[in-house]
């Protein structure tokens, strides 16, 4: 049966527009000209006798059929980019690709990184930060970890640790006016939480048997790397993980006013794409992962 292909350029044309919403854009990827990408549109639409876009003035749209379509081809394109991409040799093979949380990235992993370069000085680590979980499939990344709510019920994840709860602030707000010497004692002072991480006070304040404060009051931020730099200045007591404050308390830049800490049921986590065999790089960053997580005695 001869199969039913459209020219091959005009898909990759389609491709591009309906992906970047704009003919302008679409030709400076593809390095040619916005005619050139126009005639390939309307080769398109010719060959297959419908139209793709709705063109206005200065703006354009897909039609129903063009976004079904575009649906179908940008599956298909990533697919041959994915496929594309493990099958050419590669020239940067001592470069680790791994994507995180900023505050993974920033209160645990960096303050460690040089150690596992002088163990392994020629792999190049390249990170990249979001909350997002990572997609394998679509995305060039070796090494994902990320934090869960509650244990993933998927293959190829593994526990790095479980996260505990413990309020921490700068040492000198514990010598101020209204000293911190019982949980009440919060309701004189600002409380620092991540937006991202909304439930953390009512959790530890339940604990706590507290219910004087409303855990939904106090200063929020955009990613809880702010809100523990705003307690090491002193604007209020920050509710952190445990595994991000241990180094911060046993130094004195930071202090825990209550000995309450409450764990809960979610944790990060590392995984790795299933359709690709572990490299070497990859294993041995997991394994000085690990030996920095449970360091041997």
């Amino acid at each position: 049966m001869n199969r039913k292909i459209p020219p091959l350029n005009a898909l990759r044309a389609f491709e591009a527009v309906s992906r970047l919403v704009s003919f302008t854009k679409a030709a400076e990827e593809l390095c040619v000209t916005q005619g050139a990408v126009s005639r390939q549109i309307s080769n398109l639409e010719a060959w297959l006798g419908l139209k793709l876009f709705s063109r206005g003035r200065h703006t354009i749209e897909l039609t129903p059929q063009g976004q079904s379509y575009f649906a179908a081809m940008r599956d298909i394109f990533d697919e041959v980019d994915r496929s594309t991409r493990q099958l050419m040799p590669r020239k940067d093979d001592r470069l680790l690709r791994i994507k995180l949380p900023p505050t993974f990235a920033i209160r645990w992993l960096m303050p460690r990184l040089a150690r596992f370069h002088a163990k392994h000085p020629d792999t190049e680590v390249q990170i990249t930060t979001s909350h997002q979980r990572v997609n394998f499939k679509t995305e060039d990344i070796d090494i994902s970890i990320h934090s869960e709510l509650a244990p993933p019920q998927l293959p190829g994840f593994k526990l790095l640790f479980e996260e505990t709860l413990i309020p921490v602030c700068s040492p000198g707000l514990l010598k101020g006016s209204k000293p911190l010497k019982q949980p009440d004692d919060l309701m004189f002072h600002d409380r620092l939480c991540s937006m991202n991480r909304p439930h953390d006070w009512s959790t530890w304040l339940k604990a706590a048997k507290v219910e004087s404060i409303d855990a939904h009051e106090g200063l929020k931020f955009e990613n809880a790397a702010l809100a523990y730099q705003a307690a090491t200045n002193g604007l209020g007591v920050m509710m952190g993980l445990m595994a991000f404050v241990q180094g911060d308390l046993a130094s004195g830049l930071l202090a825990a006013p209550f000995d309450l800490s409450v764990a809960t049921k979610g944790g990060y986590y590392i995984s790795f794409s299933d359709s690709k065999e572990k490299t070497q790089k990859i294993v041995e960053f997991e394994n000085w992962l690990l030996q920095e997580i449970s360091p041997t005695p």
